[in-house]
């Protein structure tokens, strides 16, 4: 017989009433193996009396986990535990984290401590103030119309994206964009997706679980080779022209008149504008999408600009795709959250989107100089790309210096930096992606030294 005293069941103090706090104490026992399936519970009676509360409490808690699946209840053996409820197996502790290198150059994330929290507050509060109640439920699932519009009217005046409302739909970042239009694509029978080599490889990564092969097209000097493009038998590509991920080329007028040229020709162009907001030594381009707009799909988010945590971002699509997209997000998910989209619908309205931009460029421009200066005085022989503009530098290793050496050296000194071989479907030589957006630029001239230090390491 099973001793409630054996298994440490106590009902402490507070937590809400006592039937209750018996019964999470009851099934956390059965969770964790202390009661296992056949065990035979104390009559209600005794188990009361061993308590100290009255028996209802018992039968209150025996009777819940009996119609939860838990206990069993027969005429003459008791109350027993449920056969088949097994124990659930240990895990790892949730709250245990792993230990952070003190300099952290992997690319992918702003500086989230210049969010513009009182700004995006006030434009929560605007945005709150004048919802209407209709806003509040299921809508179009493409997005609210006052978010859209001010969208298109952006897209337009900052990257010259050909944008009207009705082709803009609000997504929950870039990635469930691009996984939206995966299965929109499949369902026309594409399949097979050309991505410039190297690329991110967590792009690879999501169009391979959604079934799509992804095709290596190599970039050189002006971007996007797109007579390759043509002979890869892929009817659909996606881009980073404005500045690509990670080499850092952005796309030449002629590749640009090229690759606009093979989509009117039937193929279709998917532009991740990623991070088009940050250019300091050339004026930007204006996208691709304007270009041929009835055969490209535009990508952007918020991830780069304020957080990615905020899972907001925007596709600017084809005509003859708009109907399918927004079936997609429906039953993706009924549509992105209705208070994040009014009030970035409010932020752009209200200016505040403009001037955050230009307060974090400065910041970001005097952190690339940093790192750039360190580089070029302890790893002189790296070649470096991607200087003009974004959040990151590539830098292509000297011959013989193996990346993966190089990463695990310099983690070993405490600084984590990106390879770039797990984004490559093509050979390429070594090369290294640092993100520069976070850390100080005194920490960046530290971790430059400690590169160059992993470096002559492994040299």
């Amino acid at each position: 017989m099973c001793g409630v005293r054996e298994l440490l069941i106590t009902l402490g103090e507070g937590g809400g009433e006592l039937a209750g706090r018996l019964t999470r104490e009851l099934r956390a026992a059965v969770r964790d193996g202390r009661l296992v399936a056949g065990a035979r519970l104390p009559a209600s009676r005794a188990l009361a009396v061993q308590l100290g509360v009255s028996r209802g409490v018992v039968v209150e808690a025996y009777e819940q986990l009996a119609a939860e699946g838990y206990l069993v209840g027969r005429q003459g053996s008791g109350t027993r535990v449920a056969d088949g409820v097994a124990a659930e197996p240990p895990g790892a502790d949730v709250r245990a984290v792993a230990a952070e290198p003190r300099y952290d150059l992997k690319p992918g994330s702003p500086d989230l401590g210049a969010f513009p929290r009182t700004a995006w507050a006030g434009a929560v509060r605007r945005a709150l103030q004048g919802v209407a109640n209709r806003d509040l439920g299921y809508g179009d699932p493409a997005g609210l119309p006052q978010l859209r519009g001010e969208l298109a009217a952006y897209l337009g005046r900052v990257r010259a994206v050909a944008a009207r409302p009705e082709r803009v739909a609000v997504v929950s970042g870039v990635g469930q964009g691009l996984a939206l239009l995966t299965g929109v694509l499949a369902r026309h029978g594409r399949r097979r997706i050309a991505l410039e080599d190297p690329a991110s490889p967590g792009t690879l990564d999501l169009l391979r679980a959604h079934g799509i092969e992804p095709v290596g097209v190599p970039v050189d000097q002006e971007g996007l080779v797109v007579s390759e493009l043509a002979a890869s038998g892929a009817d659909a590509v996606l881009v980073t022209p404005a500045h690509q991920y990670p080499t850092g080329v952005v796309l030449s007028a002629r590749r640009r008149g090229e690759l606009a040229a093979w989509a009117r020709a039937g193929g279709l162009v998917v532009e991740d504008d990623y991070d088009a907001e940050f250019r300091y030594d050339r004026e930007p381009l204006g996208a691709v999408q304007g270009l041929a707009p009835e055969r490209t799909v535009y990508l952007g988010s918020l991830s780069k600009t304020l957080a990615p945590g905020l899972r907001l971002g925007w596709a600017v699509l084809p005509s003859w795709l708009v109907g399918d997209f927004r079936e997609a997000k429906r039953y993706a998910d009924l549509g992105t959250g209705a208070i994040d989209q009014l009030a970035f619908a409010a932020l752009l309205e209200g200016g505040g989107y403009d001037r955050h931009l230009r307060a974090v460029r400065p910041r970001y421009r005097a952190r690339r100089d940093a790192l750039v200066a360190g580089l070029r005085e302890h790893l002189p022989r790296a070649g470096l790309r991607g200087v003009a503009a974004g959040l990151h530098l590539y830098a292509e290793l000297p011959p013989g210096a193996d990346e993966s050496e190089l990463v695990a050296a310099a983690l070993r000194r405490g600084v984590r930096i990106a390879p770039v071989a797990p984004g490559r479907l093509l050979p390429g030589p070594g090369a290294v992606a640092l993100g520069y957006a976070v850390p100080a630029e005194q920490r960046l001239r530290e971790a430059a030294a400690l590169l160059g230090a992993a470096y002559r390491e492994i040299g």
